[in-house]
This record gives C-alpha cells, structure tokens and sequence, in this order.
C-alpha cells in the first residue's frame, strides 16, 4: 500500500509488567540452560503480568504514555484499534475496554488479530482512516499476555514469550513525513504451525480441553523459524521499493522481537550495520505484537531516532502474517 496522505506517529508509548523472569528461573522450572536459551534465542529475561493484570490493564497505560507523548487528550481521538491474539475476553473488545479507562468517548473502537504482526497491520488501517479524511487522530496498540496461554512444563516454548504493551498516536503530518509504505501479506496454509487450539468455535472450551493442555500455545519452531526468515527480510525490501527507497536509505530497522538468529538474517540480508537496528529481545522475549511498538518507543525516548530518519518496522506472526512498513520520523526526543 502506498501512502497517499501524510500520516505519521506524533507520539509513543509502552508498558512493562514489574515482574522479571530470568532463564536462571527457568532452569527451575523446566529442563534447559541459560546458555542453551541464550545462544538458541538470545534471550535473558522477560516480563510476566501478575495474576490480576490483563492485556488491557497494560494497554491503558501504554496508551496513557503515547498520549502524553503526543500532546493530546484521550477526548481527542477518533479511533482506538487494539492488535491482541490475548484479549480479556471474547468480547467486548479489549479495545472497548482501553477506551472506557482512558475516557476516550468519541473514539470508535475495534480488536485486530494479526499475531505477531497485529501491530504493523493496525498502523496500515488507521494511517487509512486517517488518510482519507474520515478521522484525525488514532491510538494503535499492541498488547499481549502471552505469560496467559503458555505452558510452562513445554521448555520448547516456554522460554520464548514475555508480556507487554506498546503504543503510538497517529495523526496528520508534513507532507513526505510520516508513512511512506505498507506491505502487508498472509499464507493460511501454515496457519496450524503456531496457534492456540482450544477455546474458540472449533474447540471450545471443556475440561477435556482443559485436561488436554489445548489452551496453549502450539508451535513447530523449525517451521515458524524458516517462515520467518524468509519473510522478514523480503517484506522489508518490498516495503523499500514501494517508498522507492534502497536499503541504502535506512536509518534504522526495528524487527518483531522473536530470535536473534532470525533478526541477525534478515540484516545480512538488507546488509545493514548492527548499530542501526533496535533489540530488546535479551530483556523482554517475544512479547507478540508489543514487540515492535515497545521497541519503537525505547528508542525514541532514549534519542537513539532523530526526525528525518528513515524507519523499516517489520515482522512476522500466526496465521501465518507479515509486514513492514517505511517511515520518515517526525518526532522530538522527549
């Protein structure tokens, strides 16, 4: 997708749970080693939500931050699109919920499940509202609890995923700021290669779901590795060429946040230096579709990005989903 307004992030904001979960807690829990989750994953620690906290206790807050951020009041925007594969409940939306806490009342509201590329695929959705004139302000979030749905007797996937939430404002900006291009995509045929299984119309919940751990999440890592590394690197170069850019005009790329090993190929790939791309995946795991929002803020917030840069968000999720998208930074440290 081409961007035909100027739309652009004028504001960030992101929301860690206190709790930390070291790989050395972990070597308590399941059969594994810092050192084999280490050099598998890169990973050295996420956060987990305690036991009263949902994904809209953190999306608020992550929301509350973008809003500061920005400038604005939650009265002030038109539309609220919460990216989650771990809402509070079948419905209402989660989105509904973010709404109500942050007294956003004319705002419409709205769940999107694109896994762990939720979050680039709610930015492409309301760049378009607010492209086409119909709306002026939007609040995009992406917010999971994956500590919710993994089982953590599976050492497989246990030592992968962490909870968070990150958030951007989006609004009008100088023409040439802001988006640039969208590429989006998606192959159902490998939808069964990371799912949940149990709990919605095809199985719902029973206690033979219950007893059969189906409530969880479900991965063929060897799969999911491949996809990823196939898909990361080339949505982002297919994002580049529909801004009619080259790798050569990257300032910095911000990945999903899943595998050091899939990041470091997609950067071979794009033949960018290391210092211009954005990790926390050592401190945080895969948080889903936070990932790249939380990532997105951290960097903003410590100056790493200044205006003008040009941005390449890109990842990958169930479904199987992807997408990049290319920016022009407007944004101040703050």
């Amino acid at each position: 997708m081409r961007i035909m307004g100027s739309v652009g992030i004028i504001g960030t904001g992101a929301y860690l749970p206190e709790k930390v979960l070291t790989n050395a807690d972990l070597e308590k829990m399941v059969d594994t080693s810092d050192e084999w989750i280490v050099s598998r994953t890169g990973i050295r620690e996420r956060r987990i939500a305690a036991d009263d906290q949902a994904s809209s206790d953190l999306a608020v807050e992550a929301g509350r931050r973008a809003l500061e951020s920005a400038g604005i009041r939650a009265k002030d925007l038109d539309l609220i699109i919460v990216a989650t594969v771990t809402p509070d409940m079948s419905f209402p939306a989660t989105a509904c919920l973010v709404q109500d806490q942050l007294g956003a009342d004319r705002a419409a509201t709205f769940d999107l499940s694109a896994a762990c590329t939720g979050f680039l695929y709610g930015l492409s959705v309301a760049t378009q509202f607010i492209s086409n004139g119909m709306y002026r302000h939007a609040l995009v979030i992406g917010v999971d609890c994956l500590s919710k749905i993994t089982d953590f007797t599976d050492r497989n996937t246990c030592v992968l995923f962490g909870d968070g939430a990150g958030a951007a404002v989006l609004g009008p900006v100088d023409e040439g700021k802001g988006f640039l291009s969208f590429e989006l995509g998606g192959d159902g045929s490998g939808g069964h290669l990371l799912k949940q299984p149990a709990g919605g119309s095809r199985i719902p919940a029973s206690a033979q779901s219950v007893e059969d751990r189906l409530h969880f999440i479900s991965m063929n890592g060897r799969e999911v590795f491949k996809f990823a590394v196939r898909v990361l690197g080339s949505s982002a170069e297919e994002a580049l060429r529909k801004a009619g850019m080259t790798k050569e005009d990257v300032d910095f790329l911000i990945p999903h946040q899943a595998n050091t090993r899939i990041i470091d190929t997609a950067v071979q790939r794009l033949g960018l230096s290391p210092d211009k791309v954005v990790i926390n995946l050592d401190r945080y795991g895969n948080m889903s579709s936070a990932s790249i929002p939380v990532a997105l803020d951290e960097a903003a917030r410590r100056g790493s990005i200044k205006p003008d840069d040009t941005l390449v968000l890109v990842g990958f999720g169930g479904g199987m989903t992807w997408g990049a998208a290319v920016l022009k930074w407007i944004m101040e440290t703050k």
